[in-house]
C-alpha cells in the first residue's frame, strides 16, 4: 500500500462527545451571574468536560480531552520533569518515529496481522506527522527512564488518536483502534526506539554534512581570494617561515573536508537496524516474516540503505554505533574549534594584536568600552565544540552502563548526539554566513611583517649556508635592518638574486626549486662579512636613541 492508494476516510462532523456519564448542560447554564455553590458546580462540570478518562495496568486517570497523547504520556510527563525539553525539539526524531510506525503498519498488513482499514488510518496519520503535523503532541521529555518506552508510547498514542479521528471516532475510543495492539503491532520499544533514533540521526547528519560542505567551500573561496597575500607563518606562537594567507585558508577548507568524509562513513553503520527483534532479540510476538517486510518498507519510505542486523540479540543491547558517530562529531567539533581559535588570534587587536585579518563586526563588544568589537561568532562556535566534547563523554558513559540484553540509557545517548548534530549544524551555518564570508585581509600590515621578518632567511640557507643565515637573522633582529640589505651588503648575494629567492612564490612554496642550488662563494668568512656589513650600513639597535 502506498500513499497514492489511500482514500479519504470519514472524519467526525463535530467535536468528540463528552465523556460518558459526565453531566450534560442543563437550564442552569442559561441563568444569570453565578454565585456560590452553583458557580463552583459549573466550574467542576466544565473541568470534567475538558478531560477524558483512560486506563492502563496501574489504573485510570483523566487526560486533556483535546490531547492526542494519552495515559502513558501523562504518566511520563509527571515522572520525568527533568530536561523541560520535549522530544519534539528534535523534529527529525519525530519524523523517524512516524516512518517506523508507517513501515510497521504496511508490513503488518502484508503478513496478514493487521486490518487493512486500520493500517490505512495509521499510515495517513504517519504521513501527516512526517509533514510536520502534531509535533507539539510529542511531549515527553528527552531525558526519561525506561529505555525510550515513554517516547514509543507517546508516538503510539498520538498516531492512534489521529487515526481514530480519520476513522470517524473520538480520541481515546481505543476499542476501534488501539495504540499498542494496532499501532505497536509486532513491535517493542527495544527495536522501534533505537531504529527511530538511527533514522533521525541520519536525517539530521545529512543537514550537518551539507553545512560542513558549504563552510569548507567558503574557506576555499577565501583561500583563492588571498592566494597572493604573503604572511609570516608561525609555530609554537613564534615566527616561522613565510606562507600565503591563501594557503592558510585552503588548509582550513581541507581539514573540514576530511571530517565530512569521516562523518559520511558513519551513515552505513546507522543503517543496520534491529526491527523484528522485539523485546530482547528473540522476536517474540512478531511473525517470522515481519523483520524482512518492515525493513523493505522502511527502506522504501526513508530512501535509506537498511540492513537487518545478523544477530538481533547482540544488536538490541549494542550501542557502539552511537559512540562511533559521537566520536566523529567530537573530532569535527574540536578541529572546527581550533580553526576558530586561529581566526580569533589572526584578527586580534586591532592595534595591539596580530591583526592580520579583519572579521566582520557583528555587534558591540562591551557595555563599558566604546567601539570595542569582539569575535563573537568564533566564540560561539568554540562553545558548541565544548558542548559536543562533553556530550561525547555522556554517550561513552551511557554505552558502558548498559546491562545484559538492553541498554536502558539510550534516551540520554539520543539527546546528546541529536543536540550535538543540531548545534554543530547551526554553528557551521553562522560561522560561514556571519564570519567567514566577510573576512578581509589586512594587506599592508601583512606586507610589513614579511619585510621585516627574519623567518625568510631560511630560504637563503642553500645559497649562503646555515652559519651566515643565522648571523643574518641575529643581526636583523638586533639592528632592525632588512634581510635583503644585510645579505647584499655582505657580498653574499646580488640584489637580483635575493629578490628572486625571496619572491612570494619561492617563499610560500608555490614555485618549487627542483634542481641543486650552488652555494655562492665569498672571499671572507660569511659571519664576519655580515658583521662588517651591518657596521658599515650604520644599522643600530632599535632601542638606541642615536639611531637615525
Amino acid at each position: 500500500m502506498t500513499t497514492d492508494d489511500l482514500t479519504p476516510l470519514d472524519a467526525p462532523d463535530a467535536a468528540p462527545p463528552l465523556l460518558e456519564g459526565a453531566p450534560q448542560p442543563g437550564p442552569e447554564h442559561e441563568a444569570g451571574p453565578a454565585t456560590g455553590a452553583a458557580a463552583a458546580g459549573r466550574t467542576r462540570r466544565a473541568a470534567r468536560a475538558a478531560t477524558r478518562v483512560e486506563s492502563d495496568s496501574l489504573g485510570s486517570r483523566e487526560v486533556p480531552a483535546d490531547a492526542y497523547w494519552g495515559i502513558h504520556t501523562a504518566r511520563a510527563l509527571e515522572n520525568f520533569p527533568i530536561s523541560m525539553r520535549p522530544i519534539s525539539v528534535y523534529p527529525d526524531l519525530v519524523v523517524a518515529l512516524a516512518l517506523v510506525k508507517q513501515a510497521a503498519a504496511r508490513a503488518n498488513v502484508e503478513i496478514g496481522v493487521l486490518d487493512p482499514r486500520k493500517a490505512e488510518a495509521i499510515e495517513r496519520a504517519c504521513v501527516e506527522i512526517r509533514g510536520g503535523a502534531l509535533h507539539d503532541q510529542f511531549a515527553v521529555g528527552v531525558i526519561q527512564g525506561g529505555a525510550g518506552t515513554s517516547t514509543n508510547m507517546n508516538s503510539n498514542e498520538v498516531i492512534a488518536n489521529r487515526a481514530l479521528e480519520l476513522l470517524g471516532h473520538g480520541k481515546g475510543e481505543y476499542e476501534h483502534l488501539h495504540p499498542i495492539d494496532d499501532v505497536n503491532r509486532s513491535q517493542s520499544t527495544n527495536d522501534t526506539y533505537p531504529t527511530s533514533v538511527k533514522i533521525g540521526m541520519v536525517l539530521t547528519l545529512r543537514r550537518l554534512l551539507d553545512e560542513l560542505d558549504l563552510l569548507a567551500t567558503a574557506f576555499a573561496t577565501k583561500g583563492a581570494e588571498f592566494h597572493d597575500v604573503l604572511k609570516v607563518g608561525r609555530t609554537q606562537l613564534q615566527d616561522a617561515v613565510p606562507m600565503t594567507l591563501g594557503q592558510e585558508f585552503v588548509g582550513f577548507a581541507h581539514t573540514l573536508g576530511e571530517d565530512v568524509q569521516r562523518l559520511r562513513d558513519v551513515v552505513p553503520l546507522l543503517g543496520e537496524i534491529n526491527l523484528g527483534a522485539t523485546a530482547i532479540g528473540t522476536g517474540i510476538t512478531a511473525d517470522p516474516l515481519y523483520a524482512e517486510a518492515v525493513r523493505c518498507h522502511l527502506g522504501e519510505l526513508s530512501g535509506m540503505e537498511l540492513v537487518t542486523a545478523p544477530d538481533l540479540i547482540e544488536a538490541t543491547s549494542d550501542t557502539g554505533v552511537f559512540m562511533t558517530l559521537s566520536g566523529a562529531l567530537k573530532r569535527s567539533a574540536i578541529k572546527l574549534s581550533k580553526i576558530c581559535n586561529d581566526l580569533r588570534l589572526l584578527s586580534s587587536g586591532p592595534q595591539a594584536g596580530i591583526g592580520e585579518i579583519t572579521l566582520p563586526p557583528r555587534q558591540a563588544g562591551s557595555s563599558i568600552m566604546p567601539g570595542k568589537v569582539n569575535p563573537v561568532i568564533p566564540e560561539v562556535v568554540n562553545q558548541v565544540a565544548f558542548s559536543v566534547a562533553g556530550a561525547d563523554v555522556t554517550v561513552t558513559m551511557a554505552a558502558e552502563a548498559g546491562q545484559l540484553q538492553l541498554n536502558a540509557f539510550e534516551p540520554v545517548i539520543a539527546h546528546s548526539v541529536m543536540q550535538s548534530l543540531q548545534w554543530m549544524t547551526a554553528a557551521c551555518r553562522t560561522l560561514r554566513v556571519n564570519c567567514v564570508d566577510g573576512i578581509e585581509a589586512n594587506r599592508a600590515r601583512l606586507s610589513q611583517q614579511v619585510d621585516t621578518n627574519v623567518g625568510s632567511v631560511t630560504a637563503l640557507t642553500p645559497y649562503i649556508g646555515y652559519s651566515a643565515a643565522a648571523s643574518i637573522a641575529h643581526t636583523a633582529l638586533t639592528t632592525n635592518a632588512s634581510i635583503s640589505t644585510l645579505v647584499v651588503a655582505a657580498g653574499l648575494m646580488s640584489e637580483e638574486q635575493v629578490r628572486k629567492v625571496l619572491s612570494p612564490a619561492r617563499l610560500s612554496g608555490l614555485e618549487a626549486v627542483t634542481s641543486a642550488i650552488p652555494v655562492i662563494d665569498v672571499d671572507a668568512d660569511p659571519v664576519e662579512a655580515v658583521t662588517r656589513a651591518a657596521a658599515e650600513s650604520g644599522a643600530r639597535n632599535p632601542g638606541d636613541e642615536t639611531a637615525g
